[in-house]
C-alpha cells in the first residue's frame, strides 16, 4: 500500500502530465493555424508521449493499491508570439514537470518508499532529454531567426519525428 502523501503527489503528477498533453496540442493547433505542419506533427507526438507519461503514473498508482483522483484539466494558453515563443513556453514547462517529478522523489526517499523511487528514476532520466531536446529546437530557432528558408527546412526536420515505444505504451 502506498502512502497517502505519496497517492496525492502521484495524483498531483498525473494532472500534470495530462495537462501537459493538453498544451502540447494546443501548441500543435497553433502551428497548424500558422501552416507549420512539421512543428505541429512534431506537437501531436510530444502530447501522446506526455498522455502515455500520465497512464504510466495511473498504472503504477493503482498496482501500489492507491486510489487514482483525477482532477480538472486547466485551460491551456491558445496564443504565442512566435515559433521560439512555443518553444521557450515549452521548455519552461518542461522545467516545471522536472521540479514535479523531483518533488516526488524527494518525498519517495522521505517515505523510505524504494519501489517508487525505483519507479521514478525512469521519469528522471526521461526528463534530462525532455530539456535537452526542446533547448536544441529553442536554440536553433534562434540561429535561424525570420529566414523563411530555415523554418522551412526546420519545419520539414521536425516534420520527420516518429512516435517512440515510450509515446505509444502504457
Amino acid at each position: 500500500m502506498i502512502k497517502s502523501s505519496l497517492e496525492n503527489a502521484i495524483n498531483n503528477q498525473i494532472n500534470t502530465e495530462f495537462y501537459s498533453s493538453y498544451l502540447y496540442l494546443s501548441m500543435s493547433a497553433y502551428f497548424e493555424a500558422k501552416s507549420f505542419s512539421g512543428f505541429a506533427k512534431w506537437m501531436v507526438i510530444q502530447a501522446q508521449e506526455e498522455y502515455t507519461h500520465a497512464m504510466k503514473f495511473y498504472t503504477y498508482l493503482i498496482q501500489k493499491g492507491g486510489l487514482v483522483k483525477l482532477s480538472q484539466i486547466d485551460e491551456p494558453k491558445q496564443e504565442w508570439k512566435s515559433l521560439i515563443d512555443v518553444f521557450e513556453d515549452t521548455y519552461e514547462h518542461e522545467q516545471k514537470v522536472t521540479a514535479s517529478i523531483n518533488a516526488i522523489v524527494d518525498l519517495a526517499l522521505q517515505e523510505k518508499d524504494h519501489a517508487t523511487v525505483s519507479f521514478l528514476n525512469w521519469f528522471v532520466t526521461e526528463q534530462v532529454e525532455e530539456e535537452a531536446t526542446v533547448q536544441k529546437i529553442v536554440d536553433d530557432l534562434k540561429l535561424i531567426g525570420d529566414n523563411n528558408n530555415g523554418l522551412f527546412m526546420m519545419d520539414r526536420e521536425l516534420g520527420q519525428r516518429a512516435t517512440t515505444a515510450s509515446s505509444v505504451t502504457v
